[in-house]
Protein backbone atom coordinates (compact mmCIF):
# COMPACT_ATOMS: atom_id res chain seq x y z
CA UNK A 1 0.00 0.00 0.00
CA UNK A 2 1.06 3.62 -1.26
CA UNK A 3 1.51 6.35 1.30
CA UNK A 4 -1.01 8.08 -1.06
CA UNK A 5 -3.70 5.32 -0.64
CA UNK A 6 -2.97 5.49 3.40
CA UNK A 7 -4.27 8.99 3.12
CA UNK A 8 -6.61 8.46 0.78
CA UNK A 9 -8.41 5.99 3.50
CA UNK A 10 -8.37 8.51 6.15
CA UNK A 11 -11.89 8.98 4.32
CA UNK A 12 -13.76 6.80 6.08
CA UNK A 13 -12.52 8.76 9.42
CA UNK A 14 -14.33 11.68 7.85
CA UNK A 15 -16.92 10.02 6.87
CA UNK A 16 -17.49 8.95 10.78
CA UNK A 17 -17.12 12.18 12.14
CA UNK A 18 -19.21 13.78 9.47
CA UNK A 19 -21.99 11.65 10.66
CA UNK A 20 -21.06 12.05 14.30
CA UNK A 21 -21.48 16.38 13.72
CA UNK A 22 -24.70 15.27 12.02
CA UNK A 23 -26.57 13.19 14.59
CA UNK A 24 -24.68 15.21 17.10
CA UNK A 25 -23.29 12.35 19.03
CA UNK A 26 -20.33 14.48 20.31
CA UNK A 27 -17.92 11.67 19.36
CA UNK A 28 -16.01 13.86 16.75
CA UNK A 29 -13.33 14.87 18.56
CA UNK A 30 -12.83 11.68 20.29
CA UNK A 31 -12.53 10.44 16.80
CA UNK A 32 -10.02 12.57 15.92
CA UNK A 33 -8.08 11.94 19.14
CA UNK A 34 -8.20 8.05 18.52
CA UNK A 35 -6.91 8.10 15.15
CA UNK A 36 -4.37 10.48 15.52
CA UNK A 37 -3.17 7.60 18.79
CA UNK A 38 -3.37 5.14 16.74
CA UNK A 39 -1.78 6.57 13.66
CA UNK A 40 1.14 7.40 16.08
CA UNK A 41 1.47 4.30 18.39
CA UNK A 42 1.11 1.81 15.12
CA UNK A 43 4.00 4.08 13.15
CA UNK A 44 6.02 3.95 16.47
CA UNK A 45 5.91 0.55 16.78
CA UNK A 46 6.51 -0.27 13.54
CA UNK A 47 10.18 1.32 13.61
CA UNK A 48 11.07 -0.02 17.19
CA UNK A 49 9.35 -3.95 15.61
CA UNK A 50 11.76 -3.50 12.93
CA UNK A 51 14.71 -2.49 15.54
CA UNK A 52 14.12 -5.30 17.31
CA UNK A 53 13.67 -7.88 14.48
CA UNK A 54 17.33 -6.73 13.46
CA UNK A 55 18.81 -7.55 16.74
CA UNK A 56 17.20 -10.55 18.04
CA UNK A 57 17.96 -10.06 21.42
CA UNK A 58 16.18 -11.87 23.89
CA UNK A 59 16.42 -9.09 26.37
CA UNK A 60 14.62 -6.36 24.03
CA UNK A 61 12.18 -9.16 23.70
CA UNK A 62 11.33 -9.88 27.06
CA UNK A 63 11.56 -5.90 27.92
CA UNK A 64 8.94 -5.51 24.83
CA UNK A 65 6.64 -8.02 25.99
CA UNK A 66 6.39 -6.62 29.91
CA UNK A 67 6.19 -3.16 28.59
CA UNK A 68 2.85 -4.81 26.93
CA UNK A 69 1.52 -6.21 29.84
CA UNK A 70 2.03 -3.44 31.79
CA UNK A 71 0.13 -1.15 29.51
CA UNK A 72 -2.86 -3.59 29.27
CA UNK A 73 -2.37 -3.53 33.18
CA UNK A 74 -2.90 0.17 33.55
CA UNK A 75 -5.83 -0.17 31.21
CA UNK A 76 -7.82 -2.69 33.33
CA UNK A 77 -6.74 -0.60 36.55
CA UNK A 78 -8.35 2.33 35.13
CA UNK A 79 -11.65 0.31 34.04
CA UNK A 80 -11.27 -0.84 37.82
CA UNK A 81 -10.46 2.08 40.27
CA UNK A 82 -13.05 0.66 43.03
CA UNK A 83 -10.33 -2.89 43.56
CA UNK A 84 -7.33 -2.44 45.21
CA UNK A 85 -4.12 -3.06 43.59
CA UNK A 86 -6.03 -4.27 40.27
CA UNK A 87 -2.85 -2.78 38.44
CA UNK A 88 -1.04 -5.20 40.03
CA UNK A 89 -2.74 -8.04 40.06
CA UNK A 90 -3.55 -7.61 35.73
CA UNK A 91 0.33 -7.62 35.85
CA UNK A 92 0.63 -10.87 37.48
CA UNK A 93 -2.20 -12.65 35.71
CA UNK A 94 -1.19 -11.19 32.50
CA UNK A 95 2.45 -12.75 33.23
CA UNK A 96 1.58 -15.61 34.36
CA UNK A 97 -0.48 -16.11 30.92
CA UNK A 98 2.35 -15.08 29.10
CA UNK A 99 4.55 -17.21 30.59
CA UNK A 100 2.40 -20.55 30.52
CA UNK A 101 1.44 -19.97 26.38
CA UNK A 102 5.11 -19.32 25.23
CA UNK A 103 6.75 -22.04 27.39
CA UNK A 104 4.19 -24.67 25.49
CA UNK A 105 4.58 -22.73 22.08
CA UNK A 106 8.60 -22.21 22.50
CA UNK A 107 9.12 -25.63 24.45
CA UNK A 108 7.11 -28.04 21.97
CA UNK A 109 8.60 -26.15 18.98
CA UNK A 110 5.51 -24.93 17.66
CA UNK A 111 6.99 -21.52 17.17
CA UNK A 112 10.98 -20.37 16.93
CA UNK A 113 12.07 -18.74 19.70
CA UNK A 114 12.35 -15.19 17.28
CA UNK A 115 10.85 -11.52 18.49
CA UNK A 116 9.22 -12.10 14.87
CA UNK A 117 6.85 -14.72 16.46
CA UNK A 118 6.60 -13.96 20.00
CA UNK A 119 6.25 -10.56 19.90
CA UNK A 120 2.96 -10.58 17.26
CA UNK A 121 1.82 -13.87 19.33
CA UNK A 122 2.27 -12.49 22.33
CA UNK A 123 0.42 -9.01 21.43
CA UNK A 124 -3.23 -10.74 20.63
CA UNK A 125 -3.07 -12.58 23.87
CA UNK A 126 -2.17 -9.56 25.86
CA UNK A 127 -4.54 -7.86 23.78
CA UNK A 128 -7.40 -10.26 24.08
CA UNK A 129 -6.86 -11.11 27.83
CA UNK A 130 -6.81 -7.00 28.53
CA UNK A 131 -10.21 -7.03 27.15
CA UNK A 132 -11.71 -10.20 28.76
CA UNK A 133 -10.41 -8.92 32.41
CA UNK A 134 -11.91 -5.42 31.19
CA UNK A 135 -15.46 -7.54 31.08
CA UNK A 136 -14.65 -9.83 33.97
CA UNK A 137 -14.31 -6.67 36.38
CA UNK A 138 -16.98 -4.84 34.80
CA UNK A 139 -19.44 -7.94 35.15
CA UNK A 140 -17.97 -8.85 39.00
CA UNK A 141 -19.42 -5.75 40.84
CA UNK A 142 -22.99 -5.91 38.96
CA UNK A 143 -23.23 -9.23 40.23
CA UNK A 144 -21.46 -8.47 43.63
CA UNK A 145 -23.60 -5.44 43.98
CA UNK A 146 -26.98 -7.40 42.26
CA UNK A 147 -26.34 -10.75 44.79
CA UNK A 148 -24.97 -8.74 48.11
CA UNK A 149 -28.42 -10.41 49.99
CA UNK A 150 -27.03 -13.80 49.15
CA UNK A 151 -23.34 -13.41 50.12
CA UNK A 152 -24.38 -12.47 53.45
CA UNK A 153 -26.72 -14.92 54.24
CA UNK A 154 -24.04 -17.67 53.09
CA UNK A 155 -21.93 -15.84 55.31
CA UNK A 156 -24.42 -15.17 58.04
CA UNK A 157 -24.88 -18.77 57.88
CA UNK A 158 -21.35 -20.06 58.54
CA UNK A 159 -20.31 -20.22 55.09
CA UNK A 160 -16.55 -19.08 53.95
CA UNK A 161 -15.52 -15.97 52.27
CA UNK A 162 -14.85 -18.56 48.95
CA UNK A 163 -18.10 -20.51 49.62
CA UNK A 164 -20.23 -17.26 49.32
CA UNK A 165 -18.45 -16.05 46.36
CA UNK A 166 -17.68 -18.89 44.04
CA UNK A 167 -21.10 -19.18 42.53
CA UNK A 168 -20.49 -15.41 41.81
CA UNK A 169 -17.19 -16.05 40.12
CA UNK A 170 -18.39 -18.89 38.13
CA UNK A 171 -20.95 -16.99 36.68
CA UNK A 172 -18.79 -14.33 35.98
CA UNK A 173 -15.89 -16.56 34.20
CA UNK A 174 -18.52 -17.92 32.29
CA UNK A 175 -20.29 -14.37 30.98
CA UNK A 176 -16.67 -12.98 30.08
CA UNK A 177 -15.60 -16.31 28.25
CA UNK A 178 -18.61 -16.05 26.08
CA UNK A 179 -17.59 -13.30 23.48
CA UNK A 180 -14.23 -16.10 22.44
CA UNK A 181 -15.96 -18.49 21.98
CA UNK A 182 -18.75 -17.18 20.01
CA UNK A 183 -16.09 -15.63 17.81
CA UNK A 184 -14.35 -18.28 17.08
CA UNK A 185 -17.25 -20.41 16.08
CA UNK A 186 -18.06 -18.10 13.52
CA UNK A 187 -14.49 -18.01 11.86
CA UNK A 188 -14.00 -18.26 8.49
CA UNK A 189 -18.01 -18.11 7.96
CA UNK A 190 -19.07 -14.33 9.23
CA UNK A 191 -15.52 -13.38 9.66
CA UNK A 192 -11.82 -13.64 8.49
CA UNK A 193 -9.67 -12.75 11.67
CA UNK A 194 -7.50 -9.93 10.99
CA UNK A 195 -3.80 -11.43 11.29
CA UNK A 196 -4.97 -14.21 8.60
CA UNK A 197 -6.36 -11.39 6.20
CA UNK A 198 -3.00 -9.38 6.22
CA UNK A 199 -1.46 -12.70 5.46
CA UNK A 200 -3.22 -13.33 2.74
CA UNK A 201 -3.29 -10.13 1.22
CA UNK A 202 0.29 -9.78 1.69
CA UNK A 203 0.44 -12.44 -0.74
CA UNK A 204 1.37 -15.67 1.82
CA UNK A 205 -0.16 -18.80 0.89
CA UNK A 206 -4.11 -19.18 2.60
CA UNK A 207 -3.17 -22.52 4.08
CA UNK A 208 -0.16 -20.82 5.57
CA UNK A 209 -2.06 -18.08 6.94
CA UNK A 210 -5.52 -20.45 8.09
CA UNK A 211 -2.69 -22.68 10.08
CA UNK A 212 -0.90 -19.88 11.58
CA UNK A 213 -4.21 -18.37 12.71
CA UNK A 214 -5.76 -21.51 14.10
CA UNK A 215 -2.70 -21.52 16.40
CA UNK A 216 -3.97 -18.11 17.37
CA UNK A 217 -7.04 -19.31 18.38
CA UNK A 218 -6.33 -22.50 20.01
CA UNK A 219 -4.00 -20.33 22.28
CA UNK A 220 -6.71 -17.38 22.66
CA UNK A 221 -9.21 -20.22 24.14
CA UNK A 222 -6.32 -20.61 26.85
CA UNK A 223 -4.98 -17.70 27.53
CA UNK A 224 -8.97 -16.61 28.00
CA UNK A 225 -9.70 -19.15 30.60
CA UNK A 226 -6.08 -19.08 32.34
CA UNK A 227 -6.86 -14.99 32.39
CA UNK A 228 -10.35 -15.25 33.99
CA UNK A 229 -9.70 -17.57 36.91
CA UNK A 230 -6.52 -16.20 37.97
CA UNK A 231 -8.13 -12.89 38.41
CA UNK A 232 -10.93 -13.76 39.78
CA UNK A 233 -8.97 -16.14 42.23
CA UNK A 234 -6.76 -12.58 42.94
CA UNK A 235 -9.70 -10.00 43.04
CA UNK A 236 -12.04 -11.96 45.39
CA UNK A 237 -10.23 -11.60 48.71
CA UNK A 238 -10.68 -7.74 48.41
CA UNK A 239 -14.17 -7.99 48.69
CA UNK A 240 -13.69 -9.58 52.47
CA UNK A 241 -12.27 -7.56 55.52
CA UNK A 242 -9.97 -9.42 58.25
CA UNK A 243 -13.45 -10.56 60.30
CA UNK A 244 -14.68 -12.47 56.54
CA UNK A 245 -17.37 -9.61 56.27
CA UNK A 246 -18.50 -8.49 52.89
CA UNK A 247 -16.58 -5.06 52.29
CA UNK A 248 -17.83 -3.41 49.38
CA UNK A 249 -18.14 -0.01 49.65
CA UNK A 250 -15.53 1.03 47.21
CA UNK A 251 -17.20 -1.39 44.99
CA UNK A 252 -20.68 1.19 45.32
CA UNK A 253 -19.22 4.81 44.36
Amino acid sequence: MTIVALILSLGFVFIAIVMSKSFKLGLDRDMIIATIRASVQLLAIGYVLHLIFGMQSYGFIVLFILLMITVASQNVARKGRFVPGLMWKSFLTLLCVEIVTQTFLIGLHIIPATARYMIPISGMIIGSSMILSSLLVSRLKSEVLLRKPEIMLILALGGTPRQAIFPILKDCIRSSMIPTIEGQKTLGLVQLPGMMTGQIIAGANPIAAVRLQLLIVFTTMTSAILTSVLLSLFIYPALFNRQQQLHTEAWER
